[in-house]
């Protein structure tokens, strides 16, 4: 069978989905796009983006568009309880280490634009998602939960940290999530007070930290991070709300009962575990997975949405180079990326103990190394060591 026959499930449209689409059907593949969600999914927390993401976007055309939705923070400030500065470095620091290769956005924007260039050419199934799969060395025959059956080629989990179809491509393979210690919560507020433009202003005592960022149209988003013993997260929004208020009304800061009274407002609220996804194969058979479904390097890592996208490109460069023969080009999508993440995988299991100081000379720490990134050179070493990408991508 040619490749141009070949027709492939994607399991989530989130970024890696279709980002992954966009790719196989350059490659000459039918993708097909099923999204448990009603409809696409605007929105979300902030995410720093750059590095080989940055790349693959340019490939795409994507760059004039994301640097007009996007946002371009120009000082990262850390503050004391009551608000005064505590240390602070600038943006243009950060972008002239990385030759301004770098942007902020929320991550449901960067998939709106990437969903945007292949909705009319893909197909997307919406409000469904996978029940079951049973794969041979012909195909893939697929049960949706709407009592759907399709057979496919191929099919690839892009469905996130939780993956369902990770579960079930290697239901015995045991728990590949490694819980970095921490919990995160999300939630974006409309008519905060303070704004602080195109600044990211951050509260931390030893084991937590919250922080905001204006958005556009009066909206500010908050970040919660803290440290737990607790693996699995509260699922009920009530719950999850009363344990931010538990921990972040300890030693708060000035402006936490202003954050309280919009927490008790929100309507939705991101809340989950810091955790990696680490397996010792990313396919079996004709099933294959990508961005954190298969190497997710945790939300503190700050580089989970390129990776996807990176890996998605990967992935479809060598469905295409190996001219339909899916183990061979499952097998260099691992060789070629496996270890690349790996190592940044490693980066991101020291970079989230940093990220929220455990103990008050951690703080101290942080903010000296804040200090000497004011320093063009040092700032320039620190940067490429801790977050710049030595990664060429391949050309397909």
């Amino acid at each position: 069978m040619s490749a141009a026959r070949k027709s492939v499930l994607i399991s989530g449209a989130g970024v890696a989905g279709p980002a992954l689409a966009y790719w196989l059907l350059r490659a000459g593949y039918a993708p097909v796009v099923v999204e448990r969600a009603p409809a696409f999914r605007t929105g979300g927390y902030i995410i720093d983006f750059w590095g080989i993401g940055y790349d693959v976007a340019e490939r795409m055309g994507l760059i004039p568009a994301l640097r007009q939705i996007g946002y371009i923070n120009d000082r990262a400030v850390f503050v004391r309880a009551d608000g005064r500065v505590r240390s602070s470095f600038g943006g243009d620091t950060l972008r002239r280490a990385l030759d301004d290769r770098f942007l902020s956005i929320q991550r449901g924007e960067l998939a709106g634009l990437i969903y945007e260039t292949v909705r009319h050419d893909a197909q997307f199934i919406f409000g469904d998602e996978i029940a079951s799969l049973c794969q041979d060395k012909r195909a893939v025959d697929v049960t949706l939960n709407s009592g759907a059956r399709r057979t496919f080629d191929l099919v690839v989990g892009a469905d996130g940290l939780h993956s369902a179809v990770r579960q079930k491509m290697a239901p015995s393979r045991g728990e590949p999530e490694r819980f970095l210690g921490y919990h995160a919560a999300v939630f974006i507020a409309k008519g905060y007070s303070a704004r602080d433009e195109s600044t990211y202003l951050s509260y931390a005592v030893p084991g937590r930290q919250v922080s905001r960022f204006a958005l556009r149209d009066d909206h500010t988003g908050f970040l919660f991070v803290f440290a737990t013993k607790e693996r699995e997260p509260p699922r009920e929004l009530a719950a999850q709300k009363q344990v931010l208020k538990e921990i972040f009304s300890v030693r708060p800061w000035v402006e936490w009962p202003e954050i309280e009274r919009h927490l008790d407002a929100a309507q939705e609220l991101y809340f989950d575990a810091v955790s990696q996804i680490e397996l010792p194969k990313w396919s079996a058979g004709r099933i294959a997975l990508v961005g954190d479904a298969a190497y997710c390097p945790s939300l503190l890592a700050g580089e989970g949405s390129a990776f996807a996208i990176a890996g998605a490109y990967i992935l479809a460069g060598e469905l295409r180079r190996a001219e339909g023969n899916h183990p061979r080009a499952f097998e260099e999508y691992e060789r070629r990326f496996r270890p690349f993440i790996l190592r940044k995988q490693k980066s991101a299991r020291s970079f989230a103990s940093s990220f929220t100081p455990a103990t008050e000379f951690g703080l101290v720490v942080r903010d000296m190394v804040l200090h000497l990134a004011h320093v063009p050179v040092v700032a320039r070493m620190l940067v490429r060591s801790m977050i710049a990408d030595r990664y060429k991508l391949p050309e397909y």
